[in-house]
């Protein structure tokens, strides 16, 4: 097995909160909130890198597509409907038999896996884009974990990479907020001494061997209880593109 950035500490905690899912009043309330949001982005700058018409059916067809990280499926499952072979990867292996049950229920075929970045990298595999949301800020090492990422990647491939941006708001919000106020999120879910800035990341991804494209602010209107895209507000939640040279 190849040297991790796995926080085993991080992922007990995903671990505890498994069942929890598809549950859109659980846990994972926060992340069902904000997944059409995420999933505009995301098809957004998957159909502009690789020239894929969104009005068509199966649109991400011939595309591999890797979702690290990927819980219990919120993004493979959309994915793999538009058409994409897509890899659901998770270092937390309670979360995969509940993917792989959904996932089967929905009748859609994912290849779920409980694995990591670096090993998946170290076996070879490439994918054309690959999906790496609210991990960074989970993992012991960003670069190295960005890097292998990066492996992932096919020449001219897609990592979009979604985080928490690190200032007194996000820990307001994303912390006091979230996890003490609304309690939508247990105690201790996140450390913000991890969360990470756009600066910051973007410095980072190019370190690794990406080039950054995009970035774009997700912001909560709690007047309208929904989240839109920003393309100015990256102060809390924040989303980004990058490419693998050709």
């Amino acid at each position: 097995m190849q040297a991790t950035t796995v926080d085993a500490d991080e992922v007990a905690k995903f671990e505890r909160m498994a069942a929890e899912w598809w549950n859109p009043n659980g846990k994972f309330k926060p992340l069902h909130m904000l997944n059409p949001c995420r999933l505009d982005y995301i098809t957004a700058q998957i159909a502009a890198e690789f020239g894929r018409d969104l009005t068509q059916p199966r649109p991400f067809a011939g595309l591999r597509i890797l979702d690290i990280g990927c819980g219990g499926g919120l993004l493979s499952e959309p994915m793999a409907r538009l058409g994409a072979d897509v890899v659901g990867a998770d270092a937390a292996a309670r979360n995969i038999p509940v993917a792989r049950l959904h996932a089967e229920q929905s009748g859609l075929t994912i290849d779920y896996r409980h694995t990591t970045a670096e090993d998946m990298a170290a076996a070879g595999e490439q994918f054309d884009a690959v999906l790496n949301m609210e991990v960074v800020e989970h993992v012991s090492d960003p670069l190295a974990y960005l890097t292998a990422c990066q492996r992932l990647l096919k020449p001219g491939g897609l990592m979009v990479c979604s985080t928490i941006n690190r200032n007194p708001k996000s820990f307001a919000m994303a912390i006091v907020g979230a996890e003490y106020v609304m309690r939508w999120l247990p105690k201790g879910t996140h450390d913000w001494k991890k969360f990470i800035t756009p600066d910051e990341l973007f410095d980072l991804v190019r370190q690794a061997g990406l080039t950054p494209v995009d970035r774009k602010g997700f912001v909560f209107n709690p007047v309208s209880w929904s989240w839109r895209i920003s393309d100015r507000d990256l102060s809390v939640n924040y989303v980004t593109a990058s490419t693998k040279p050709a």
